[in-house]
């Protein structure tokens, strides 16, 4: 069979959908190499910083790696932003869409609220509510998102940092999205992990 019989799909039969799953289970293999791609594609984002979208996610994840975090967070950094080309009015919530099944809660929670906490930096010069974080108050992972942003967001756009590259990261990304979706021994609702460890230099 190269596809399915049916051009409905309550006329699928089940040798048709156990042919489907076979080939999206394959694809899915792939998410993480697309992933990468669609990285590179952030270098033909938005401009006006001092470094590309792309600089921006990887001197994140650069800082996340120094500062000793481990690999969720590392890969969380790294791709938090990845929604600015197709989703850029809410490119927080895509981004922890995809990152959802595969990363702890608490990762995931910081990159789909980071919007919200980032306004304390500027939303003040731009009309804005600089306090938009004050409706996560008293969240478990309040102050996690608040590192999160001092640490690695809002500090990541130096064009002079020692930022690392792509290639870097190619098998933590490779690492993370090769997972199960929604284990519950990575997802660990509830969980805290620190932004800040030993686990590198």
């Amino acid at each position: 069979m190269d596809q399915v019989k049916f051009t409905q799909m309550k006329d699928g039969t089940q040798a048709d959908y156990v042919f489907l799953t076979k080939h999206e289970v394959a694809y899915t293999k792939g998410t993480a190499d697309r992933l990468l791609g669609a990285l590179v594609d952030l270098d033909e984002g938005l401009s006006g910083y001092k470094v590309t979208r792309l600089g921006h996610s990887l001197q994140a994840a650069t800082r996340a790696y120094r500062d000793g975090a481990d690999i969720d967070w590392i890969v969380a950094a790294l791709l938090h932003d990845i929604g600015d080309i197709y989703a850029p009015y809410n490119h927080d919530e895509y981004a922890a869409a995809i990152l959802r099944p595969f990363v702890r809660e608490q990762c995931a929670w910081c990159v789909q609220t980071h919007a919200d906490f980032q306004m304390v930096y500027y939303g003040h010069h731009v009309g804005a509510d600089p306090n938009k974080r004050d409706r996560h108050l008293g969240h478990a992972y309040f102050d996690d998102c608040v590192a999160f942003c001092e640490h690695w967001d809002q500090a990541s756009f130096d064009p002079d940092y020692d930022t690392l590259p792509l290639d870097f990261f190619r098998d933590m990304v490779r690492e993370v999205f090769a997972r199960a979706p929604y284990d519950p021994d990575v997802i660990r609702p509830g969980i805290r992990e620190p932004l800040q460890g030993t686990s590198h230099p």
